[in-house]
């Protein structure tokens, strides 16, 4: 929480401060709702320039090609959609690639220590004069210092890391090995060495960690300023939020909750998805490396200490690990987007194969080779499909993807500032996102307010009531509604509480909504009427349908039902591809890309 309370707690403090000279001097309201949706943003596409700096960094200090690289960064979706936006798994990429780069530079430069020093204690050995022999041991001693190197600054990643999100730990265990194996093996690089790292690094830690529990501490409520003034503290003063988030998630049926899926999700699903072309080029190098130690083929497989080494441990050891786990998003993987660019990108300019990879040639072999994987025509296909498919799904889920979700917020935000104070809004949204409240602008019920006439302590009345159902059967979307209406009419009845409910579902679920109203409207007196529709939306829970009803101005109220109808007209029998019929069946799925905002109220008798 640290993390989060000091990248957005305090730059909205200074937008809170700025907004009310703003509004004053210049009448420009800095606090609406689309600067809540704009200013976070903001900062995480500056943070996400960290991964951009990293990855130009990593491949100034190896001497790689850092420009098709950058370009290919940039053109991934993972970069326009994922980081920037407020996901811990935004900051936790950032993080990674910090670390990615520390442990690669320290790689680089101990390589190079170690080496230099092996070459001068070499020729100090052959010396035959003392002056070349002093002359070689001043030199040897004159290079800089390696072993420690950016021990406190890895540290403190790792802790800050672990502490906006606990599976850091999964990205950043294969970097700190790796960080921890330097040198190991020759002359100058010990095993104490290796363990002098290990202790140094966890004392190095200490600081960061005590900060990070004492911030979390404070902001949960376990220690408060009192306490700490009386000096009552103790161990139940102090809580560490990483340890509650894996108590959590260590039990399956917790992480079920949120959703099931096989093992294979993230290796056959998630990664392609997140990376198409160089996704599938990653899993199939890691199979070809298999297959070469699997059948002894040793030389050609990575050192473990390379650069190549580093990169395939930072991919697929999250992977295998994040695999374990029963639920798994796409956006839990996200962390691995530099160093698969880094490894993986240049294919995509110049080929598959830059030479013939059988060693016992076949007709089919020679076929693969000259039509797929030469340098000559893999290149064309693989960038075409990288930026197709970027292209796609940067407004799939940029735009389209719970797109109506921030535009249903933003209507509510003037709803609740033009209703009358004793009128109570009443939500209900299923298959959809979650509505974040912030952008609703709604005051806080929690803050203790003063009365400045009489001084009297006050918590401003709760106004705005949002009920998220998930993917809830209609039907029993149905009956929540009609309890909800009944519990209103009661207050309505003996507290005099004025009230407004209101409905919000993918519109590709209006027709079943409509279905079922009509068949419930002789027993409830509950009706539904369109407010608004907002475009574009899509929930994966309730993808639209190409054949269905087609709403030629629906009235959603049951007693004039009559004003849908139907895709297939009867005039439209005899000839399938009419003009009339096509456009019916282009404006039903057109009309289905929606949010649609009903409004319930009771079937007064008349």
């Amino acid at each position: 929480m640290a993390i989060t309370y000091f990248g957005l707690k305090v730059p909205f403090s200074l937008l809170r401060f700025a907004s009310m000279y703003s509004n004053y001097y210049l009448g420009i309201n800095l606090r609406g709702s689309y600067v809540t949706l704009v200013f976070p943003r903001l900062l995480m596409v500056a943070l996400s320039f960290v991964n951009d700096w990293s990855l130009y960094r990593i491949c100034r200090s190896y001497g790689l090609q850092y420009q098709f690289r950058l370009l290919t960064l940039a053109s991934s979706y993972v970069m326009l959609v994922y980081a920037t936006h407020t996901f811990s798994n935004s900051i936790e990429m950032a993080l990674c690639s910090l670390l990615l780069y520390t442990v690669s530079d320290c790689m680089i430069h101990s390589n190079t220590v170690i080496y230099q020093r092996e070459f001068l204690e070499e020729k100090y050995r052959k010396a035959q004069r003392t002056v070349e022999k002093v002359r070689f041991y001043k030199l040897k001693m004159s290079l800089p210092s390696h072993s420690l190197n950016r021990c406190v600054l890895m540290a403190t990643l790792c802790v800050a890391g672990v502490f906006n999100r606990p599976t850091f730990l999964l990205f950043g265990m294969p970097l700190v090995f790796h960080w921890l194996l330097r040198g190991m093996g020759t002359k100058t690089v010990s095993f104490a060495d290796f363990n002098l790292r290990i202790m140094i690094f966890v004392l190095s830690a200490i600081p960061s960690l005590v900060l990070f529990i004492v911030i979390d501490s404070i902001y949960y409520g376990y220690l408060t300023m009192a306490e700490i003034e009386r000096q009552e503290i103790g161990i139940n003063n102090f809580v560490v939020t990483p340890v509650n988030f894996i108590r959590f998630n260590i039990i399956a049926e917790n992480t079920a909750q949120h959703g099931v899926h096989p093992l294979y999700t993230h290796v056959l699903v998630n990664v392609p998805l997140l990376y198409n072309v160089l996704g599938v080029l990653a899993i199939f190098s890691l199979l070809f490396m298999i297959y070469r130690f699997a059948t002894n083929d040793y030389t050609s497989l990575p050192r473990a200490q390379s650069f190549v080494g580093l990169m395939l441990s930072a991919i697929f050891f999250p992977i295998i690990s994040l695999s374990l786990i029963n639920h798994q998003e796409a956006r839990f993987l996200i962390p691995i987007t530099v160093p698969l660019v880094l490894l993986h990108a240049p294919k995509l300019q110049v080929g598959l194969s830059s030479s013939y990879p059988f060693k016992v040639p076949s007709r089919f072999k020679d076929f693969l080779y000259h039509n797929l994987l030469c340098p000559a025509v893999s290149p064309k296909y693989l960038l075409k499909i990288w930026y197709t498919a970027n292209v796609i799904l940067t407004l799939f889920y940029g735009f389209l993807h719970q797109g109506g979700v921030y535009q249903l917020a933003e209507y509510f935000s003037r709803q609740v500032d033009v209703r009358s104070s004793n009128v109570h809004i009443h939500l209900v949204t299923s298959h959809i996102y979650s509505v974040p409240q912030c952008f609703v602008g709604l005051p806080s019920t929690e803050t203790l307010l003063v009365n400045p006439d009489n001084g009297q302590k006050y918590r401003r009345t709760k106004q705005f009531f949002l009920y998220e159902y998930g993917s809830l059967e209609l039907e029993q979307l149905y009956r929540k509604l009609k309890l909800l209406v009944d519990v209103c009419e009661m207050r309505s009845i003996s507290a005099n509480q004025r009230y407004r409910l209101y409905l919000a579902i993918p519109s590709s679920l209006s027709e079943r909504l409509n279905d079922i109203f009509q068949n419930r409207s002789t027993a409830a007196l509950i009706k539904h009427s369109q407010v608004r529709v907002f475009y574009p939306h899509l929930s994966i829970e309730a993808m639209p349908q190409v054949f269905g009803q087609h709403p030629c101005g629906i009235n959603t109220d049951v007693d004039e039902l009559d004003d849908t109808c139907p895709i297939y007209a009867l005039e439209d029998e005899q000839n399938p591809f009419s003009v009339g019929r096509l456009l019916k069946q282009f404006s039903s799925v057109a009309h289905q890309f929606g949010l649609i905002l009903y409004r319930i109220e009771v079937r007064r008798i008349k």
